[in-house]
């Protein structure tokens, strides 16, 4: 199949440091690829792909001449006509393209704007046009006005190593940005009550707010030894932190649409104890690839119940639902589905990867 993706254009692919959607669209290109696909990417020009690639004209989607520029860059297409477009960039490069019959994707990473939404699948050719999004969390946002259908985010499984046994004094990790939302403090908290070691790992953002926070929350409580900074890391010391450790704290404050550092941590077979927000109850096992609480003190009961969780059954199911082959397995069969004229009856109701 000719399959052209189209990208957020702010930042290259795969993204240098941190990224998450760049990151499943370098996983999904490479997996088109290596399955014999022709495919097509528009993305940042610094973009490093296996495929071919056209650089968009402008790098910053809130200004109306770049959208405007990628828009013409990606209705190219509607000459070319590819099998199938999938955009994960925003929902305007699409315009162009929708009243024709070529299958579209759009996949969404985070809450999508409902009424857009709403708006492109009228404009768009009877039976051409879904939406994906990363969770149920996200897709049943707009079930009811497009056909819609999830596809889990995932990780490239080569990248992590499964360790069957950890240490008895293996800490806990938290990894991710350190703001407010992602309950930094809040896993702090989890450790001294618990009494285990802590490893922080993530970048620190930019402004205000979040340098506060850092020096107000976090800082004081960095002691060398229990609970500890290390910054942010790459892929190999990813690797290296989330394996050792006994488990990985998500304490998150708000509606995480997926999380992809929870699916890093699986794959490893460290199990997840997080809050029962977003699609936290998608991605974990209650009870058997991690714990799932409404409190900190479920959490903190949590870490006491790590030996129990299975770092075997935690790492099977990434390999079954997260697992790069699973995520690719999943568009592609959409793909075809698109193809062959029977995305309505397929995808209005499909979950393509289920829990």
């Amino acid at each position: 199949m000719h399959i052209a993706i189209t990208a957020d254009p702010r930042i290259p692919v795969p993204p240098p440091l941190y990224g998450g959607i760049e990151r499943i669209v370098d996983m999904l290109v490479r997996g088109l690829v290596d399955r014999g696909h022709n495919v097509t990417l528009f993305a940042h020009e610094d973009s490093d792909v296996p495929c071919r690639h056209i650089a968009y004209g402008g790098t910053d989607p809130q200004r109306a001449l770049d959208t405007l520029r990628n828009t013409l860059s990606v209705s190219r297409l509607a000459v070319q006509r590819p099998d199938v477009v999938h955009n994960f960039g925003r929902l305007a490069y699409l315009g162009p393209l929708l009243p024709l019959d070529i299958p579209t994707v759009m996949s969404y990473q985070r809450g999508p704007p409902v009424d857009r939404v709403h708006t492109a699948a009228r404009l768009a050719a009877d039976g051409s046009f879904v939406v994906t999004g990363c969770s149920d969390h996200i897709t049943d946002q707009v079930r009811p006005h497009v056909h819609a259908a999830t596809v889990y985010n995932g990780v490239p499984l080569d990248t992590y190593d499964f360790r069957a046994e950890v240490s008895e004094d293996a800490p806990l990790v938290f990894l991710g940005r350190i703001a407010e939302i992602k309950g930094g403090h809040t896993a702090i908290e989890i450790a001294r009550r618990s009494g285990r070691r802590l490893i922080m790992a993530g970048n620190i953002p930019d402004g205000t707010a979040a340098q506060s926070y850092f020096q107000d929350r976090i800082e004081p409580y960095l002691d060398g030894n229990q609970i500890q900074y290390v910054g942010p890391v790459n892929d190999e010391e990813k690797n290296e932190l989330l394996g050792r450790a006994a488990a990985f704290l998500m304490p998150i404050e708000w509606e995480e649409p997926f999380g992809i550092v929870m699916a890093e941590a699986m794959a490893c077979g460290t199990p997840v104890i997080g809050t029962r927000r977003g699609a936290v109850p998608e991605v974990v096992d209650d009870g058997v690839t991690g714990i799932i609480g409404d409190t900190v003190e479920d959490l903190v009961a949590g870490v006491e119940r790590i030996e129990k969780l299975s770092r075997r059954a935690t790492r099977e199911r990434c390999e079954r639902l997260f697992s790069d082959r699973a995520i690719v397995d999943a568009y592609e069969s959409l793909y075809e589905r698109m193809g062959a004229g029977t995305s309505e009856s397929t995808a209005s109701s499909a979950q393509l990867s289920s829990a």
